[in-house]
C-alpha cells in the first residue's frame, strides 16, 4: 500500500490524500484549496492522477476543503462512488450548489464589470455539475464498514461538525486512520471525538498544531462584544462558516438573550446555506448535544433572510442588530455585502470567530489591515474588529495529543498534514518529544511505501 499526498500538505486546505495497493485507487477527501491566490490557483492544475484510474471517494466530513472538489474531478472523468456518512451526505450537497452557485455568480460579476485576467472568467464548476456530482454520493453509518476493492473503510466520529469522522482504512492486513478534522472535548455543541483504535500509520490534521485555545469563556466574550456595540447603536457582524460555527453562535446568541446578559436584539441569519444547514442540524440531533428545547429556542431567536431582497433590506437597516452571513474567513457570500454596508461606520463591529487561512480577508482583518479589495473596489473598514477565539472547531495540539496518547501502540509513522508550516512542524515535535512516536511533515505530491 502507498499514500501520496495531492493536498493539505504544507498548507491547511485542499485535503486530498491517495492511498494504492494492487492496482486500484482509493481517494481519502476531494477538497478544494483555498486561500492566497498561488494556493488557489492549484484548484485549476490538472489532477495529479488521471480522475477515470481513481476507484472511489471516501470523505472525511462535508467543509468545502474536505470535498468541494468532486464537481471538477467528476468533470474531468472520475466516474466512481462516493462514500461518507448519512449526515455529510446532506451536507455535501448544500455546499457544493451553493459553492457552484458562488462561482458562477462571481464570474458573471467579473465580467460584468472587467476586473478578471480571464476573458470571458468561467467557475471552476457549474450548479449542474454540482448536482450531477450528488449522484455518486453514497452513505453509511459510523461503524459500519464499507469494502471497496482491497480496501475496508469504517467511519468514526470526530465531532468538529454533523457527520464528521475519522476514518480506518485496512488494507493486505495493515491499517491507516486518517483524523479527519478533530473536534474538541468541551465544545458547546458537538460531541467529542470518538477514541482512536490502534492503527499502523495516522495521518492527523494541524490546523492548531502550534497553538493553545485561550482559556477566555466565548460566551463571555461574545456577551461584551454585542453588549458594547449595541450601545453605541451599531451593528455586530459575525461572519461564519455555514456548517457548525452560525449554529454555534445561533446558540450562544439565543442563550444570553435568554439570560439576559445582552439586549433583546434582532438576530439575522443572512445565508441560505446555513438556513439549510440548521434544518439538518436539527434532523441529527443524536449528534450533538442541543436538546429539541434548545433546537426550538435557537430557531425562535433568529430571523432568517433567505431572498436577496431580504438580505439587501439588511443593509439598509440602520438599527442596531446581529448578522450572521457567510463565508467564515470573508472569502465570499453575503457578509462581502454587509461589510460594504457597515464596514466603514465605526460605531459597527466585525467579529472574527475561529482559524483565518493566510491570505484570506479575515487573517488581514486580524493583521491590522483597514481596507478590504471587494468586488474590484477598495472598500474601508472602520469599524471595530475584534475576534473570538474560542469558538473554534479545531482540537488545540494539547487536545489533539490528548486524543493520541491512550493508543498502547505507537503508529509507525504518523503523517502531520492540514496546517500551515509552523503549526505542522510544531506538531511534529511534539509527537516525537512527547509521545516518542516517528512523524513527518510530508511536502506537496509526495509519496511513502506503507511497508
Amino acid at each position: 500500500m502507498k499514500i501520496r499526498f495531492l493536498g493539505a500538505a504544507g498548507t491547511v486546505t485542499g485535503s486530498r490524500y491517495l492511498l494504492t495497493h494492487g492496482g486500484q485507487n482509493l481517494l481519502v477527501d476531494c477538497g478544494l484549496f483555498q486561500g492566497v491566490k498561488n494556493i488557489r490557483s492549484r484548484n485549476w492544475k490538472p489532477f495529479p492522477v488521471a480522475p477515470k484510474d481513481i476507484s472511489a471517494i471516501v470523505l472525511t466530513h462535508a467543509h468545502l476543503d474536505h470535498s468541494g472538489y468532486l464537481p471538477r474531478l467528476m468533470r474531468e472523468g472520475f466516474d466512481g462512488p462516493v462514500w461518507t456518512t448519512p449526515a455529510s451526505r446532506e451536507l455535501v450537497e448544500i455546499l457544493l450548489e451553493d459553492s457552484a452557485h458562488l462561482q458562477e455568480e462571481d464570474a458573471r460579476h467579473a465580467n460584468r464589470h472587467g476586473y478578471s485576467k480571464h476573458h470571458p472568467a468561467e467557475p471552476l464548476y457549474t450548479a449542474e455539475d454540482a448536482r450531477h456530482a450528488m449522484k455518486h454520493v453514497r452513505s453509511t453509518g459510523f461503524g459500519e464498514p464499507v469494502t471497496i476493492g482491497p480496501f475496508h473503510v469504517t467511519f468514526s466520529g470526530a465531532g468538529h461538525i454533523l457527520g464528521a469522522a475519522s476514518i480506518r482504512v485496512e488494507c493486505a492486513g495493515k491499517s491507516i486512520t486518517f483524523s479527519g478534522d478533530l473536534g474538541r472535548p468541551d465544545d458547546p455543541v458537538m460531541k467529542p471525538p470518538e477514541p482512536l483504535a490502534p492503527t499502523d500509520w495516522l495521518v492527523v490534521e494541524s490546523t492548531y498544531g502550534d497553538r493553545l485555545h485561550p482559556k477566555d469563556d466565548p460566551y463571555e466574550t461574545l456577551a461584551g462584544i454585542v453588549s458594547r456595540t449595541a450601545a453605541r447603536g451599531g451593528t455586530v457582524l459575525l461572519p461564519s462558516f455555514a456548517v457548525g460555527r452560525a449554529q454555534a453562535l445561533m446558540y450562544l446568541l439565543s442563550r444570553l438573550m435568554d439570560e439576559h446578559r445582552i439586549p433583546e436584539l434582532p438576530v439575522f441569519l443572512d445565508s441560505p446555506m446555513a438556513i439549510d444547514v440548521t434544518g439538518v442540524f436539527r434532523h441529527y440531533r443524536h449528534e450533538h448535544r442541543l436538546s429539541q428545547d434548545a433546537c426550538d429556542r435557537v430557531r425562535d431567536a433568529v430571523t432568517y433572510t433567505r431572498t436577496p431582497e431580504e438580505s439587501e433590506a439588511l443593509a439598509s437597516n440602520r438599527y442596531p442588530k446581529v448578522i450572521i452571513a457567510g463565508a467564515g474567513m470573508l472569502n465570499g457570500g453575503r457578509i462581502l455585502h454587509q461589510l460594504i454596508a457597515f464596514g466603514a461606520d465605526p460605531r459597527n463591529t466585525v467579529v472574527i470567530a475561529g482559524f483565518q487561512a493566510e491570505g484570506t480577508r479575515g487573517d488581514a482583518l486580524l493583521k491590522g489591515k483597514r481596507s478590504l479589495r471587494i468586488f474590484g473596489s477598495d472598500v474601508p473598514i472602520n469599524c471595530e474588529v475584534t475576534q473570538i477565539e474560542g469558538l473554534s472547531a479545531h482540537a488545540d495540539y494539547s487536545e489533539i495529543l490528548d486524543w493520541l496518547r491512550p493508543l498502547e501502540r505507537a503508529p509507525r509513522r504518523v503523517f502531520v498534514t492540514h496546517g500551515e508550516p509552523v503549526a505542522s512542524d510544531s506538531l511534529r515535535q511534539k509527537l516525537e518529544h512527547e509521545l516518542g512516536w516517528s512523524a513527518v511533515v510530508p511536502e506537496q505530491d509526495e509519496a511513502f511505501d506503507l511497508k
